[in-house]
């Protein structure tokens, strides 16, 4: 059955290994999901492959369709499959449709062969590091135990010379979000990055989750940063989506949108979850094999797991003002009491709300040079002049509420 005209457009994160991973890093919530498949060599074959790209491509009207590759860890296929991948779409491609590839990486396994297909192909690329050495490596270890910070950095540096677009995966854990301007510099200036995304690491139990006020910080301290010397030139997923819900009336994140349902994950056997985060039995809505991929992304099951968003919001999220930025953020995070005792509170929401408000006058601004037809950056040469005049008992210039000297007069 063809659905193009019917179904919105979806986003599928594939995982031709299944959990299978080259590391073992501390907090990875998805080594654990190779138990669902005991026995399996966790390896896609070509007839999955062949039905993920057919189907994907099929279902969508739009002109640019993307295809994903995650894991586990994805390199670990080998550049033979990734070939027959790039032949795959070639075959399936309608007239006039842009393909955005995509492959989410460790990088330990890239080299010069690597990049040069990468680069050929135009992938973009998103390789996992987590800062400086020492904090890269609390958490991110290979099966021996041992620290892979260098070999990371070898291949950023690799596909920084063979031009190979990349961007960096950065997991703000309980090290290094204590540092945020020391993470942000390291990709700015050491490695020259230019696209960052910041994910938090958020566990029910131990204590490399980030705190939840902590996270609030990080976020702030790196916006100060960027907001008076990098808009335009830098570019953080976090921002980018506060930004165009501000703009445009809903982010571009679905984190930050008000329902779910739109990425689906797929196993390595065709199988089809809900969402990455929720790769479980109870989320499991078909196989692509058995049933096509478009009838399972518009199933009812799927469409009451992406409307449980927001109908399963407490009346805490349901009134708060930040609401239209943030839709009590990811579903998984969500197993705090609120403040009037209804279950459903978001791990994060003390130090999302203090992102939001912070960023609340500067959001306000770019969104004014932007509905002007000015560029955001233009931003950068306002500050100045408005801090500069700022004296040290006025109400900072930022929009806190604070005196400029206890906020960025200090």
């Amino acid at each position: 059955m063809n659905q193009a005209a019917s179904i919105p457009a979806f986003h599928v994160m594939a995982k031709p290994t299944g959990a299978i991973c080259n590391l073992n890093c501390a907090y990875c919530f998805f080594l654990s999901k190779e138990s669902l498949y005991p026995g399996s060599n966790s390896r896609m074959s070509g007839e999955v492959m062949e039905s993920y790209i057919r189907q994907t491509l099929e279902a969508h009207a739009s002109p640019e369709v993307t295809i994903a590759w995650q894991g586990g860890e994805p390199t670990l296929m080998g550049l033979d499959f990734y070939r027959r991948v790039t032949q795959s779409i070639e075959r399936y491609r309608k007239p006039g449709v842009t393909i955005q590839n995509t492959i989410q990486t460790n990088g330990v396994l890239l080299d010069e062969e690597w990049c040069e297909f990468l680069r050929e192909n135009d992938f973009l690329v998103g390789i996992s590091l987590d800062g400086p050495p020492e904090m890269h490596d609390f958490y991110r270890r290979d099966k021996g135990g041992r620290g892979t910070f260098d070999k990371v950095e070898r291949a950023a540096r690799l596909m920084q010379r063979e031009h190979v677009e990349f961007n960096i995966l950065c997991a703000v854990n309980a090290v290094n979000s204590q540092h945020p301007p020391a993470v942000y510099r390291f990709f700015r200036d050491e490695i020259g990055a230019r696209f960052l995304q910041f994910i938090p690491i958020v566990e029910r139990t131990g204590d490399r989750s980030v705190e939840p006020e902590r996270y609030g910080r990080f976020l702030i301290q790196i916006f100060d940063e960027w907001v008076r010397r990098d808009v335009g030139s830098v570019f953080v997923q976090t921002f980018d989506a506060t930004l165009a819900a501000w703009v445009c009336g809903q982010s571009s994140l679905c984190l930050f949108r008000p329902s779910c349902g739109e990425f689906v994950a797929l196993e390595h056997n065709g199988d089809l979850y809900s969402c990455d985060h929720f790769v479980e039995p109870a989320h499991l809505l078909g196989n692509i094999l058995r049933t096509p991929l478009a009838d399972l992304v518009n199933s009812e099951q799927q469409r009451a797991f992406g409307e449980a968003k927001h109908t399963t919001l407490p009346r805490y999220c349901r009134e708060c003002r930040f609401l239209f930025e943030c839709h009590g953020e990811c579903p998984k995070n969500r197993f705090l009491v609120s403040p009037d005792g209804e279950a459903g509170l978001n791990y994060l929401c003390a130090g999302l709300q203090a992102y939001f408000a912070h960023v609340e006058p500067y959001m306000r601004t770019m969104t004014g040079l932007l509905e002007q037809a000015r560029p955001a950056s233009e931003i950068m040469e306002m500050l100045p002049v408005r801090f500069a005049n700022a004296k040290r008992n006025d109400p900072c210039p930022c929009g806190s509420g604070r005196k400029f000297k206890k906020c960025h007069g200090s």
